[in-house]
């Protein structure tokens, strides 16, 4: 293949990707924001933003990061931290080893992408016709990704040159994820998943409290799957292979 026949498929890609990545754009640039302005507001710079979502791109972790760099954390705190509040990903990680199998170096963008709004995508969306799957993955990610940083980028801009008052605005990232699960819900062939999920994490909460409620609440959840496998396969659902 040479260069321009390159180009033109992956202009073609891209072009596949970007409508099922417009409500994650839609998301992503107002939270992004939201963590912009809520960094400059700590006294951190655009250029600290641009790099946190550059590198560390983990959404609620970087919400998490504002109030670590405010207080002066060490860094063994925040990596606990960071680590207790993103251990869902392990769970996301396992269900898509499939989807990145043959993926070669892009694996590792792959996983290190794989946010709640991206996982949301590629778990469920449709490959078109003509598009190279591994490809089309790749490029929701990277688009996913474009996003955030140029929210972030453009709220710490905002924030430097307006001034605002940041109260409450962490709670966008909460209100993109319920928007993305209600369309899940609503294309999901069986509900069970979803409900199993919720009823683990609430009698987690009550049995162990909210600073305590993840991990317990996780190892349900996937003991569960793995027993209800057969059940949902029969219904269609996907489930971590």
């Amino acid at each position: 293949m040479d260069t321009m026949e390159w180009i033109i498929l992956n202009r073609r890609t891209l072009a596949a990707a970007f409508p099922v990545t417009i409500p994650v754009l839609m998301g992503y640039l107002a939270i992004g924001m939201a963590f912009g302005l809520m960094l400059q507001s700590a006294g951190w710079g655009v250029g600290w933003a641009f790099l946190m979502s550059l590198t560390m791109y983990a959404g609620s972790g970087q919400y998490l990061g504002v109030s670590l760099l405010a207080t002066g954390a060490s860094l063994p705190q925040a990596a606990f931290l960071t680590l207790m509040i993103n251990f869902r990903h392990l769970v996301y990680g396992l269900s898509m080893l499939e989807k990145f199998r043959g993926m070669g170096k892009r694996k590792l963008y792959m996983i290190f992408s794989l946010t709640d709004e991206t996982y949301a995508l590629l778990s469920s969306v449709k490959v078109p016709e003509g598009v190279e799957e591994r490809d089309y993955y790749f490029c929701i990610a990277m688009l996913d990704q474009s996003y955030w940083i140029a929210g972030s980028v453009l709220g710490s801009l905002l924030g430097s040159a307006l001034g605002f008052d940041t109260t409450g605005v962490d709670f966008a990232m909460t209100a993109l994820f319920f928007v993305i699960a209600v369309g899940q819900w609503r294309a999901a062939g069986s509900h069970l998943p979803a409900l199993l999920g919720g009823a683990a994490t609430l009698i987690s909460l009550l049995l162990v409290g909210a600073e305590d409620m993840l991990l317990p609440a996780l190892g349900v959840i996937v003991i569960a799957l793995v027993l209800l496998r057969p059940r949902l396969d029969k219904t269609g659902q996907e489930v971590p292979q």
